[in-house]
C-alpha cells in the first residue's frame, strides 16, 4: 500500500447543502470523504446503475452492501480517501429562484401579493466554496492505482483539479500510542482498536467528521524534522515542484487500518 498526498484546486464553485437556514443554504468548508471517494473512483471501481427509480433513486447507499453502488467496493480494492482539509478557501453567495413545490416553506404563486416588482417571492441563497480554493487530502491505495487529474464534485458537478504525489515508504514510520491528527477524519471509518480521546466536531451530512483529534492506536507518521529521515526527505523534495513542496505539511499523522464503515460493517477486503 502507498500513501498519496493530494492537492485539490477548485475550477468552479462547489456547492452542497450542509446547513439549510431559512433561505440560506450553506456549504461546509470541509469536503466529506465519502462524496470525494465517489468523485475520484466511481468510474473505475464502483458500479454505476444504468437507471434508478422510486425509493432506490433517493436512498443513500454509501455502506449498503445490498446496493450495487456503494463504497465497500473500494474496501475490496484496498483504497481509502480521507476527508479534504481547506488550505486556502473563500466563499461566494449566489441568489437563485426556488421551485414552486409544496414542501418549500415560503411556497407562493408568482403574481401573488408582493410579486409585482419583477422579483420572485420564492428565492434562496447558496453559500458556495469559491473558484480557486485549495484543499488537501490523502489517499491510501495500491501503487498501481490511477488517480484522475480532474474530477466533478458537488451538486453542480464542479470541475476540480487533482495533483497527487506519492510519499516514499522510506520517509514513513508506523508507530502506536497517543498522537494528534491535524487532518480531519471520519470516525465511522476508524478501526475498533483506535480510540478518539479529544476532538472538534464538524457537523455535516451524511456523517459528522472530527478535526484536531487526539487519538490512541496505530498510526503513520512522516516528519521533515525526523533526524533519521532528513536525507530521505531532502531527496523526496528534489522530485517535487516548488508548489507541491509548499503544499506538503511539515508533519503527517494518520491512523492506520482505516476503511469505509469500519465502525459498523465487517471488512470486505
Amino acid at each position: 500500500m502507498a500513501l498519496y498526498h493530494c492537492t485539490l484546486t477548485l475550477h468552479d464553485n462547489v456547492f452542497f447543502a450542509t446547513r439549510e437556514m431559512g433561505i440560506l443554504y450553506e456549504t461546509e468548508k470541509y469536503l466529506h470523504n465519502w462524496g470525494l471517494s465517489f468523485a475520484l473512483f466511481a468510474i473505475n471501481y464502483i458500479p454505476q446503475p444504468y437507471r434508478l427509480q422510486g425509493e432506490l433513486a433517493q436512498k443513500p447507499t454509501y455502506l449498503d452492501a445490498s446496493a450495487e453502488q456503494n463504497l465497500l467496493h473500494l474496501n475490496q480494492a484496498g483504497i481509502y480517501v480521507f476527508p479534504a482539509q481547506p488550505i486556502n478557501w473563500s466563499y461566494q453567495i449566489n441568489t437563485f429562484k426556488a421551485a414552486q413545490v409544496g414542501y418549500y416553506g415560503k411556497s407562493k404563486q408568482f403574481g401573488d401579493k408582493g410579486a409585482d416588482k419583477n422579483y420572485p417571492i420564492n428565492y434562496g441563497r447558496a453559500k458556495e466554496i469559491a473558484v480557486g480554493s485549495i484543499y488537501r487530502t490523502y489517499i491510501i491505495a495500491p501503487e498501481t492505482i490511477k488517480i484522475p487529474h480532474w474530477i466533478r464534485l458537488g451538486k453542480w458537478a464542479a470541475k476540480v483539479r487533482v495533483e497527487a504525489v506519492k510519499i516514499p515508504d522510506k520517509v514513513i514510520q508506523t508507530k502506536s500510542g497517543d498522537y494528534t491528527c491535524l487532518h480531519p477524519l471520519n470516525p465511522l471509518d476508524l478501526p475498533s482498536n483506535t480510540r478518539i480521546l479529544l476532538y472538534n466536531r464538524i457537523v455535516m451530512p451524511p456523517a459528522s467528521l472530527v478535526s484536531q483529534a487526539q487519538l490512541n492506536g496505530a498510526y503513520l507518521v512522516a516528519k521533515k524534522s525526523e533526524e533519521s529521515k532528513k536525507d530521505d526527505w531532502q531527496a523526496f523534495k528534489l522530485t517535487l515542484t516548488e508548489q507541491q513542496y509548499q503544499q506538503l505539511p511539515e508533519e503527517i499523522y494518520l491512523p492506520t487500518g482505516v476503511f469505509y464503515g469500519a465502525g459498523n460493517v465487517a471488512a470486505t477486503a
